[in-house]
């Protein structure tokens, strides 16, 4: 059976950018989405984040990568269309769509709102949908989704600082809750200052939490401190600094992507502390047990949140003034940014101005 073109698959025309190989480089692509359902919301997309995840995607790094791709799972922008049985948001509201679309909300996790965790849970691009078609991601210029998957952005949340929230946010929220280090007082420390990194300062500042930025670079303490209000900054390869904070820190959240030595944050750790890993190296980090045993520390891992809850950390975020720090660019800039971002030169997260500048790269 011939493959139906993706402009024609579906009954609304959609334009965005696409990469159409590994070598990850996007350009112009008209495709289409689905019609708008009863339990559906459809929004024309203002911003989109990139996120670290959208670089790998492209370039096919995990190797599970589908061609075309458009990725982008931070999207925000305002509701055109609701399906008739849509309750939760209306014509003209802000919205915004992070890193799911789906899942099978029968099972435990999903009965608990946690999609995140369903076996059947289906990210919002470089996927199959219910209906066997291929989902698209945020670098276009509309979106549908169903109406669980809908995040209601607050009047006072900017659209284009806190896009990068519905998958940044949630990821440093949802563990800093879960782990019981949400709490005033308690000592956080937190692994690397890029895109997750300056988010979980925020947060973990917002809930009366001390905290502590560890980092390679020296050269982002003043950043640290004076910007994103830390109280400490820790060079992690300098021991002596190290070995002074030893068995001080109540929770770390590890940003950090690449593969790094985990034996100096445990040894940061309290006893029966947690290292919660929320960065996803490419190869298999060294777990020394001594350390766990000797302490009752654990090591654990999260992945973003259930939808009730990145409601809840976005409303928690307008309400203590979070947003991420951005730099706005236009659509034909964004295989620049992927270069920079490959470098990690962005101070934290680019976020594509849609609503201004999609429409003139129409070829």
């Amino acid at each position: 059976m011939a493959k139906v073109p993706p402009e024609e698959e579906h009954p609304v025309k959609a334009f965005g950018w696409a990469a159409r190989d590994q070598s990850g480089h996007l350009s112009p692509f008209n495709f289409s989405r689905r019609e708008t359902g009863d339990e559906d919301v459809r929004f024309k997309v203002l911003y989109c984040g990139i996120c670290h995840s959208d670089l790998h995607s492209i370039k096919n790094d995990w190797g599970f990568s589908f061609y075309p791709l458009v990725p982008g799972h931070e999207i925000v922008g305002e509701v055109t269309e609701v399906g008739s049985k849509v309750n939760k948001v209306k014509v003209g509201d802000k919205v915004g769509v992070g890193c799911m679309v789906g899942a099978c909300h029968s099972c435990e996790s999903c009965k608990n709102d946690l999609e995140n965790y369903c076996p059947k849970m289906i990210l919002t691009y470089n996927s199959i949908y219910h209906d066997g078609t291929f989902n698209y991601g945020g670098y276009s210029d509309t979106m549908v989704a169903n109406e669980r998957y809908i995040v209601h952005f607050p009047e006072n949340m900017p659209l284009d600082a806190g896009a990068p929230l519905l998958c940044a946010g949630i990821t440093v929220y949802s563990p800093l809750k879960y782990f019981g280090l949400a709490q005033p007082g308690k000592h956080i420390g937190v692994v690397g200052l890029g895109g997750l990194g300056h988010v979980a300062v925020k947060f973990a500042k917002a809930f009366g939490a001390k905290v502590t930025v560890i980092s390679t670079s020296p050269s982002k303490k003043d950043e640290a401190l004076e910007h994103l209000g830390a109280d400490f900054f820790l060079v992690s390869r300098d021991p002596d600094q190290i070995q002074a904070a030893m068995n001080t820190m109540d929770g770390i959240i590890d940003t950090v992507s690449a593969v790094h030595p985990i034996l100096p944050l445990l040894g940061l750790l309290k006893s029966h502390g947690t290292l919660v890993m929320v960065g996803v190296p490419d190869k298999p980090l060294e777990l020394p047990v001594f350390p766990l045993i000797s302490g009752r520390k654990m090591v654990a891992g999260s992945g973003i949140g259930g939808m009730k809850e990145t409601q809840e950390m976005i409303d928690f975020a307008a309400k203590h003034g979070i947003t991420a720090d951005i730099e706005v660019v236009s659509m034909d800039y964004v295989n620049t940014a992927m270069e920079r971002l490959a470098k990690n030169d962005v101070r934290y997260r680019f976020v594509i101005d849609i609503g201004n500048s999609l429409a003139a790269t129409k070829p």
